[in-house]
């Protein structure tokens, strides 16, 4: 279940949300030829990514609390975050502004990284991606645009179809799969860093508190109702060619 694309058209360019899309493909760029050497590609995810071991036993440096957000694991996992990125991203840079967002994206990143390290603090397994950084731009997208829609596609084996559904309804169900995987998962043996997800979508959630009291807070809602405070985009249908049995 992928989120293509919301209703909910920013006003201005967002140019923080597209440089941070930019650096963090640049990024990955810059150290993909090392995917080739596994040893190579080890030692530059312990120097640069966030391990939990190394800063529990003071050898590591905090700063990759913030480093570790702009490297990735591999494409899917660029090209999955940045998806987010570019449907969240802009709607909550026209709210808080262009440099207010970058301090509310990096704040959120760096709060993810520091609930993983809670979670397990002497893992030694790098934490890389911007998963928790873009988590906490959907946990404040959620609390101003609840019912925002949000177009998905459906995957199930051989099942394709494009879904409408709330922002409530899809942000909703994707935190909940991060509590129960992060409830059911060992946190210190790698994978995905499910409490990373939790944690920067709790910490976006927060951090938007303030501009959600500043708009009205109950009464923002009941002015919009939950939805973007201007026209919705309008889009064709979207569907697939069904396959057809002979």
């Amino acid at each position: 279940m992928f989120p293509i694309r919301d209703h909910n058209p920013s006003q201005k360019t967002p140019f923080v949300t597209w440089s941070l899309i930019a650096i963090n493909v640049l990024v990955f760029l810059s150290y993909q030829p090392l995917f080739g050497d596994d040893r190579a590609l080890m030692i530059f995810f312990l120097r640069w990514g966030m391990v939990p071991q190394l800063l529990s036993q003071g050898h590591g440096d905090w700063s990759t609390v913030v480093t570790s957000m702009f490297l990735h694991g591999g494409w899917l996992h660029l090209i999955g975050n940045m998806l987010f990125l570019w449907i969240f991203g802009d709607n909550m840079e026209e709210e808080f502004g262009h440099l207010g967002f970058l301090l509310f994206y990096l704040a959120s990143g760096a709060g993810a990284a520091i609930w993983q390290y809670a979670t397990a603090p002497w893992s030694p397994v790098p934490m890389v991606g911007a998963s928790g950084a873009i988590a906490g731009v959907m946990g404040g997208y959620l609390l101003l645009f609840p019912r925002a829609r949000v177009d998905i596609l459906f995957i199930f084996i051989i099942f394709f179809r494009i879904f409408t559904v709330p922002a409530w309804g899809m942000l909703g169900v994707w935190f909940g799969l991060q509590l129960m995987n992060g409830l059911l998962s060992d946190a210190a043996a790698g994978g995905v860093a499910y409490w990373a997800h939790a944690g920067g979508f709790i910490v976006g959630l927060v951090l938007t508190l303030p501009l959600w009291l500043r708009r009205g807070g109950p009464a923002f809602w009941s002015r919009t109702h939950g939805h973007p405070p201007h026209p919705e985009a309008k889009y064709g249908k979207s569907s697939f060619p069904t396959i057809r049995r002979r």
